[in-house]
């Protein structure tokens, strides 16, 4: 009996220390968070821009991993930024995954690396997997390395090995990447600011229960 306690124990420990540690990624006062427009805040427990503009953690990271639920408006436009190593110039020094209202852009003729829960403009979503406008979608993020995996409503939407992308202008597939990402993402730090874009023309986006946990 003793002995079976033991192996019982040495199991939960075991389990307990797999467990992400989950913590806040901004402050209910985004104390932590930098917002130069001031266009950001928390109504209730949502978070939410007034204007297209980044909000940024005032921190870097590296081998984590972020847990979200998000909301669209019809027309949204969003998505979260990791591994971005310049707050002013973010958009060619860091990796978008993209967040957006598919069923519109779809009538808009946008190229597949350019829908919800890819890496935009690099890495198409294995598909069409996000709720329609009006409803919350979980959204996990998982960056260890170069290595992204992107999971939209439990099911995995992309699958990034950055090393793979060796050019700045032809992915993997032979797709084009938009002129203005000209970095080949197997050159860019795996290390730095985690943001979120914000309202874009008149639609609005909606995130809560935002958390992230080191990966060991």
């Amino acid at each position: 009996m003793k002995h079976l306690k033991i192996v019982l124990l040495i199991t939960i420990i075991a389990f307990c220390s797999c467990q992400p540690k989950w913590q806040h990624l901004f402050n209910n006062d985004l104390s932590n968070a930098l917002d130069k427009q001031n266009v950001w805040s928390y109504q209730g427990d949502v978070l939410t821009a007034s204007e297209d503009a980044c909000i940024f953690t005032t921190v870097e990271y590296e081998n984590f991993e972020i847990d979200l639920e998000f909301k669209n408006e019809t027309g949204t436009n969003s998505g979260v930024v990791v591994y971005c190593t310049d707050r002013d110039d973010w958009i060619p020094n860091s990796v978008e995954i993209q967040i957006g209202d598919d069923y519109y852009f779809m009538d808009k003729d946008w190229v597949p690396n350019y829908m919800c829960g890819g890496i935009f403009g690099h890495l198409a979503p294995t598909s069409t997997l996000v709720k329609k406008a009006g409803e919350w979608n979980h959204m996990n993020i998982r960056c260890e390395g170069q290595h992204i995996l992107v999971k939209l409503n439990g099911e995995i939407s992309a699958d990034m090995d950055m090393a793979l992308w060796t050019s700045g202008t032809k992915n993997p597939d032979g797709s084009d990447i938009p002129e203005w990402l000209p970095k080949p993402f197997a050159e860019l730090p795996t290390k730095g600011y985690i943001g979120f874009q914000g309202k874009h023309g008149e639609a609005n986006i909606y995130f809560r229960n935002i958390k992230i946990a080191s990966i060991n």
